[in-house]
């Protein structure tokens, strides 16, 4: 693993960030932990190579805020928001502050390596993710005008109670609707489906709190 590349683990939980820093270390690459925002900023700048994992609930300034004082001093640094179940809307704000993905706790332990490697550009996968501008917009074209109503719901961050309510249709029936909306826009993850949404232009709202999927 090149020594170039170095983790960058903030959270305010010191149990979450030598759990993290123990987890990510076995990835083969170097971590450094910080216990709050205000830490994470004094040590700026990062050179090239250096990334980002997040919290987003944090006291003070939290994850969002954050990366809002990022990309207002133009110092960026590619970044993955960890979410608690029910902050899907924040992610999806934080997406459009600039994070490259975000994970719902509690997650498997290769979902976040696989995140980290497409962040740190190591995996082709990463490559194949960043769909092409026109691809997208075809793929959004074949959904059904119920199916794009769907979609909107989604990359807004919305339950599929909230998107039920909006369409007056059955949670189940969403269900479906999200089913057919994923397989069309050739996307397996919430977080994929909300970089196509942005690459295509596509009005994302901040939503609601989310409820369970």
């Amino acid at each position: 693993m090149s020594n170039d590349i170095v983790v960058h683990i903030l959270d305010d939980e010191e149990s979450v960030r030598k759990s993290l820093a123990f987890l990510i270390s076995t990835f083969g690459y170097p971590v450094r932990i910080h216990g709050s925002a205000a830490d994470f900023l004094a040590g700026r700048p990062y050179p090239l190579g250096h990334c980002l994992i997040t919290d987003l609930q944090m006291p003070e300034m939290d994850g969002l805020q954050l990366l809002r004082q990022l990309r207002k001093d133009e110092t960026p640094l590619p970044t993955i928001v960890l979410t608690g179940h029910g902050d899907v809307s924040m992610a999806v704000a934080a997406m459009k502050e600039g994070a490259v993905d975000f994970i719902e706790k509690p997650f498997e332990d290769t979902l976040l390596k696989d995140a980290i490697e497409a962040l740190t550009g190591k995996s082709r996968a990463a490559a194949a993710s960043d769909r092409d501008h026109q691809d997208v917009l075809d793929r959004l074209s074949s959904l059904s005008p119920r199916e794009r109503q769907v979609f909107e719901g989604i990359v807004a961050g919305k339950s599929n109670k909230s998107i039920a309510m909006e369409c007056e249709l059955s949670p189940r029936t969403v269900e479906v609707y999200r089913a057919n909306v994923m397989g069309k826009m050739h996307c397996r993850t919430l977080p994929g489906l909300v970089r196509m949404a942005m690459n295509a232009g596509v009005e994302i709202g901040d939503g609601a709190a989310s409820e369970a999927h």
